[in-house]
């Protein structure tokens, strides 16, 4: 057995690749990042009996698709609000979930990989989407990790077969009913077409001030007419420009000045952290807005209103109102 610091040299270079295979599966980063602990674990404790029969990539893989298994037992999957219901109108009752196990986003600085690295598919734009990743949450758990590791990492049914226990016949049979789901279930692609890097600048510069300026006609106009909003753990949501628009306006924004927007990037989408300027003077973490934004607008905004995943991001749960500064926490 190596002891903990070669191992760590020899492992270090695969962990942000299977965090992100282990985001893909569970839908959550905490507990991504806690199959991912307890592949390492469990692979530095039978180190002995690698003997390098396969790649230290393939067997760590197996370890974390088992890891994974194995959690997703007697596990419900981790849905957003649209994919549990009707949209409701901006006049009525929010209905709340917070016994819902949510889906959760994923910094893009955990799941990066060396471009120069053939592995750095596992961190590729589409496939980290945050609609592809609610879209797999529909999968049943073998069929979750045969798609996962044949069309996005690009295995043979043979590896995927060897590391699942079963025939490469059986592989081809669980893929087959996996993009059927998926394609039921998954996001339009031109849902997943942004405009141009100048002009998805200039939108969220504009989304990032409209809610700064307190500016609800301005945020609508920035909106697709088919745009949706939701924010778990909020089961209610809303759909067209004029509803998201209405809600935005009526129930989130207030005075100027009483949000400031951090830009953040996860599940390869760009987004912000916001903070609520508090009655004691200081910003407060609120929510982090993920954003999908088309050619012809922002066509999906998903507001976690999980002030806890501000840490996620490095992000300080305070900041001082006057200089944006971290403040002290509390």
């Amino acid at each position: 057995m190596p002891d903990v610091a070669d191992f760590a040299q020899l492992t270090d270079p695969f962990r942000a690749e299977l965090l992100a295979y282990c985001y893909r599966m569970l839908g959550s980063v905490h507990d991504a990042e806690d199959q991912v602990q307890e592949t390492l674990i469990r692979a530095w404790r039978s180190y002995g009996d690698f003997e390098e029969r396969a790649s230290l990539r393939t067997w760590l893989y197996k370890i974390a698709t088992n890891a994974c298994l194995r959690a997703l037992e007697n596990r419900a999957r981790r849905p957003l609000p649209s994919g549990l219901g009707a949209p409701g109108s901006p006049d009525g009752p929010l209905a709340t979930g917070h016994e819902i196990p949510w889906l959760e986003p994923v910094p893009d600085a955990l799941v990066q990989t060396d471009p120069a690295d053939p592995a750095s598919v596992v961190a590729s734009r589409a496939s980290m989407r945050l609609a592809l990743i609610a879209a797999l949450q529909y999968l049943p758990a073998r069929q979750r990790a045969v798609l996962i590791l044949r069309d996005v990492l690009q295995w043979r049914a043979a590896e995927v077969a060897d590391l699942l226990g079963t025939t490469a016949t059986a592989v081809n049979g669980l893929l087959v009913r996996a993009r059927a789901r998926i394609e039921q279930a998954g996001p339009a692609q031109d849902e997943i077409r942004e405009p141009e890097e100048a002009a998805q600048r200039a939108l969220l510069d504009r989304y990032a001030a409209a809610f700064e300026n307190a500016d609800a006609s301005a945020l609508s106009r920035l909106l697709h007419e088919d745009a949706v909003f939701e924010m778990p753990p909020i089961l209610t949501w809303f759909a067209g420009r004029d509803q998201v628009g209405r809600f935005i306006g009526a129930r989130i924004l207030g005075q100027p000045g009483d949000f400031t927007a951090v830009p953040i990037a996860a599940n390869s989408q760009p987004g912000f952290a916001f903070y609520l300027l508090g009655s004691d003077g200081y910003r407060h973490a609120h929510a982090v807005h993920l954003l999908t934004a088309g050619g012809a607008g922002i066509t999906h905004i998903v507001s976690f209103n999980r002030p806890d995943l501000f840490g996620v991001f490095g992000l300080p749960q305070i900041l001082r109102a006057a200089t944006g500064t971290a403040g002290p926490h509390r």
